[in-house]
């Protein structure tokens, strides 16, 4: 009853932005996981869509974390592929044919079977899509031809060409298995998490919508991965799941015992935190780190003098210093120093300001009347938007803003919920420049951010947006398209230093640092872990106190 009266309170106090303390009953402070209680998990951002390979974005794969397993799991800490709802899997020489075995026994909340042809449906559409049902091709899954069923709990999947990300690929929050009902609804109606029938541990007992979302046990799981101490049910009897904006307000309703654990703990917080002995967690993405990038199809951008100057008038080293912690790195490369095949490429991201001046005097453009320099009639002033998801992120514009405006260049920054941000953020026109980050523990991720059907962050022709452009660059493509089918290992990581060389040496990107995510809960709250890029298993989860 504790418990009840705990949430009734915390939704309360969330909704009136007031803060109130409870009484809770110790159960068991051995470190024994405790079965029992609800935890009250506070996120930043509602979730958008919950199809699978819409997971990227962290509310989503917060929930979807939970209710879906995948076909392996990747440890976090050795990034090794381990055995999930495969007990084990092989693959021929050029890894254009993969064989997966499935455990026996494994269902769907809704009681059918997750065996062999309804991973065969899953791998078919989130390799091809479906245009009848609006779901898209994930970006996890490179050069995708068709699955075959062996017999009820083996299936085997082709590629057209080599595809040696797709082992890692079903470790990831873009693959989890949901049921074939699922699948057979449209994209638009799996914003919805009630629609989403999941494997996974927890199941959506209830949602309203973009405000809480609330999970229940599955009682009868028994299928976690193989390697993990936690087996059988989860521990936990519930989650909520409830979405509260305010930094101010998640971190004081935790620190005042009004809920268990949040997500976004801002760098300014990570103190009191801390100071009151509540324990963080800084999870780290190990993929692209959080940039800048360019649209070149710009004419403010299309010279490389240009974007270099503003590479060169960035002081990253500043950002980081002013505004975030040591959970928050320098960047030092287009990825992170924990991401597979991260070169050191320090030496080309040096903050010269006489550097960026000479780079813009030799593009032609003049310092003009108001200290924003001019050319040919126009005034270098780029547009970009806010990216709520990123962290402190419009402070982090702001600043370099200032940095920019010391070399004659204007950054307009946008808010980041404006009605306008996705179809301008498609239009390289409105927004030459837009904030990048990607989380994944395979080179491939570097092709997810940069490839035209993919991402596309430097919105090139033939990609996402349907505005007319004209620009491409075959070489990067080529060079990216290489990562995704090189077969040997050390090839594979050494095309992977190239695309970072590329990418700099063209200044497409001004990388500023490595994003975690960071956490708080509370010390009653043991045993949460994290998937490779940083996303929370509640799955061991409990509480020492409900």
């Amino acid at each position: 009853m504790k418990n009840i009266r705990r949430i009734n309170a915390v939704t309360r106090a969330l909704a009136l932005g007031v803060l109130l303390t409870s009484t809770f009953s110790a159960i068991a402070a051995d470190g024994t996981p405790v079965q029992g209680g609800t935890l009250i998990y506070l996120e930043q951002q509602a979730h958008t869509n919950l199809y699978p390979p819409a997971g990227g974005f962290y509310p989503n794969g917060g929930i979807l974390n939970q209710i879906t397993d995948k076909l392996t799991y990747q440890n976090p800490k050795t990034l090794e592929i381990e055995p999930w709802i495969a007990e084990s899997w092989s693959f021929n020489a050029d890894k254009t044919e993969y064989t997966f075995k499935l455990r026996p026994g494994v269902t769907f909340s809704d009681g059918t079977p997750l065996d062999a042809s309804a991973v065969a449906k899953n791998f078919d559409t989130y390799g091809l899509g479906n245009k009848e049902h609006h779901l898209p091709v994930s970006e996890v899954i490179n050069n995708y031809d068709h699955s075959e069923v062996i017999d009820p709990l083996t299936v085997k999947f082709y590629f057209k060409k080599s595809s040696p990300g797709f082992l890692q690929g079903t470790a990831t929050i873009g693959s989890g298995l949901v049921s074939l009902s699922t699948l057979e609804r449209n994209f638009d109606a799996l914003g919805d998490a009630t629609h989403i029938i999941g494997s996974g541990p927890f199941v959506v007992s209830k949602e309203t919508l973009g405000r809480e979302v609330d999970l229940t046990a599955r009682k009868d799981y028994n299928w976690g991965p193989k390697n993990l101490k936690q087996q059988g049910r989860a521990n936990l009897d519930g989650i909520k799941v409830i979405v509260t904006g305010e930094d101010s307000v998640r971190i004081g309703a935790l620190l005042a015992g009004q809920a268990d654990f949040i997500r976004q703990v801002q760098a300014y917080d990570e103190k009191q935190a801390k100071d009151q002995n509540f324990p963080l967690y800084a999870a780290p993405t190990k993929g692209v780190n959080d940039s800048i990038s360019f649209r070149p199809d710009n004419a403010l951008v299309s010279d490389l003098k240009v974007r270099q100057a503003l590479l060169h008038a960035t002081n990253s080293k500043q950002v980081v210093d002013t505004l975030f912690s040591p959970n928050y790195p320098q960047a030092t490369s287009v990825i992170a120093k924990t991401a597979a095949g991260y070169v050191d490429l320090s030496h080309k991201l040096t903050y010269d300001p006489t550097l960026s001046k000479k780079l813009l005097d030799e593009a032609g453009w003049k310092p003009g009347p108001n200290g924003i320099r001019q050319k040919d009639g126009k005034t270098l002033s780029l547009t970009i938007y806010e990216s709520l998801p990123q962290p402190q992120n419009k402070e982090v514009l702001q600043l370099v803003s200032q940095q920019w405006s010391q070399v004659g260049a204007k950054l307009n920054i946008l808010a980041g919920d404006a009605g306008s941000r996705v179809a301008d953020n498609l239009d390289p026109q409105k927004t030459p420049a837009n904030v990048v980050e990607v989380g994944r523990a395979d080179p491939d991720v570097i092709k997810s951010s940069f490839y035209p059907t993919n991402r596309d962050a430097l919105l090139q022709k033939g990609g996402l947006s349907s505005k007319v452009k004209s620009f491409r660059d075959d070489k990067l493509n080529d060079l990216l398209t290489a990562i995704s089918a090189e077969v040997d290992p050390k090839k594979r990581l050494a095309l992977t230093g190239d695309v970072q060389n590329y990418l700099l040496d063209q200044a497409y990107v001004i990388p500023i640092f490595e994003e975690p995510q960071v956490f708080a809960g509370a010390p009653y709250f043991k045993g949460v872990s994290f998937e490779a890029v940083g996303r929370p298993s509640f799955y061991g989860a409990w509480l020492e106190k409900h």
